[in-house]
């Protein structure tokens, strides 16, 4: 397993452990495939679930378009069913739309497989915006 505190040490504050999903690369892979046979879909591991503190304007404008001020941020993209990033990429999500199953992140357009351990932070929209 890779140490998430370095990911973790960008974003100030406390971190929390956060379980995943335990199911192997491949395992996730079927699953994936299986449960979303239309429907865009990426594997990650090495996640970090980031709570936004946020303007209220800004909490206002996802909550119209029902999503919710958290996102990811994974540094290793296991597979990305669309092909939008390639293996071992880092990868940040849009906002979270709705949590399932205790490790399927889904936003308005992707489900995301939260796979092994994960840490969950609070952090500023200003924070999240110096990921490149």
């Amino acid at each position: 397993m890779t140490d998430l505190n370095p990911l973790a040490e960008l974003f100030p504050g406390i971190s929390l452990p956060m379980p995943g999903s335990s199911m192997s690369d491949e395992e996730a892979l079927r699953y994936a495939r299986k449960r979303f046979p239309h429907g865009s879909y990426c594997l990650v591991r090495n996640w970090l679930w980031l709570d936004l503190d946020a303007p209220t304007e800004i909490l206002q404008s996802l909550a119209v378009s029902k999503r919710q001020p958290a996102i990811i941020y994974a540094d290793t993209v296991v597979y990305d069913s669309e092909r939008r990033w390639d293996v071992g990429d880092f990868v940040r999500t849009s906002p979270l739309h709705h949590f399932a199953d205790d490790f399927l992140f889904h936003t308005l357009n992707t489900a995301y497989l939260l796979l092994g351990p994960g840490q969950r932070k609070r952090t500023s929209i200003e924070n999240v915006a110096c990921i490149i």
